[in-house]
């Protein structure tokens, strides 16, 4: 797609921005090992529980994953229905961007910034849930993206310079390194990765989260 017909990739982006996204795959190559998912981190962002639950679910995804919007899709309504919206777990979700790396910043700080703007964090998860739903493929590569952004842009009623500033904003993407970082020091290589009070669960089914949380609320 032409950089005139995507003025939302990395045309409308800074230089840092275009280089720290194209380098998050090459990141994610050299994860260390690490226990993972233990505890509050800087930049959460949560639903249900408050910090301090009995039990969290940690989510480390990204907006552009395959994966992560099949689990979005098929997983997470029950989990949120059966844990979340009960308070019974506090859910964190983790940002961990995945190719079109470019994209999945951009689609980051959007959230942030909408959640910022109206001071509610429920506008970071719309952002979150609404690029996860243009995958309609399920194709790692198909079009649309940026398309996708700018529509969410024009919904939260953000003008384009709104849209440029803050995909730009050098702070904001220095904040989302360190998360990538730290990230990358629990051990997580790949999305969607899922931890239940620190410890990693394998089976991201309804049925194999549902066994780790339960067993956790039971204890």
């Amino acid at each position: 797609m032409s950089a005139s017909r995507t003025p939302f990739r990395f045309a409308a982006m800074s230089r840092r921005a275009a280089i720290t996204g194209a380098a998050l795959a090459a990141m994610a190559l050299s994860a260390c090992g690490g226990s993972g998912g233990a505890g509050a981190a800087e930049g959460d962002m949560a639903k249900g529980a408050a910090e301090g639950a009995k039990v969290t679910l940690v989510e480390y995804a990204s907006v552009t994953c395959v994966g992560c919007a099949a689990w979005q899709r098929d997983v997470w309504p029950q989990i949120k229905s059966k844990y979340v919206d009960t308070n019974q777990i506090r859910f964190v979700f983790r940002e961990f961007p995945t190719p079109p790396q470019d994209v999945a910043v951009a689609g980051f700080l959007l959230g942030r910034c909408a959640a910022a703007k109206s001071g509610n964090p429920d506008d970071y998860f719309r952002v979150v849930d609404e690029m996860l739903a243009s995958h309609p493929q399920l194709t790692p590569n198909q079009p649309g993206f940026a398309e996708t952004l700018q529509r969410i842009r024009t919904g939260l009623g953000f003008s384009q310079e709104e849209y440029l500033a803050c995909v730009t904003d050098e702070a904001a993407i220095a904040q989302m390194e360190e998360r990538i970082r730290a990230g990358q020091a629990q051990g997580v290589s790949g999305t969607p990765t899922f931890y239940v009070n620190g410890k990693v669960v394998a089976d991201r089914s309804v049925e194999g989260l549902s066994a780790a949380i339960d067993a956790e609320l039971a204890k």
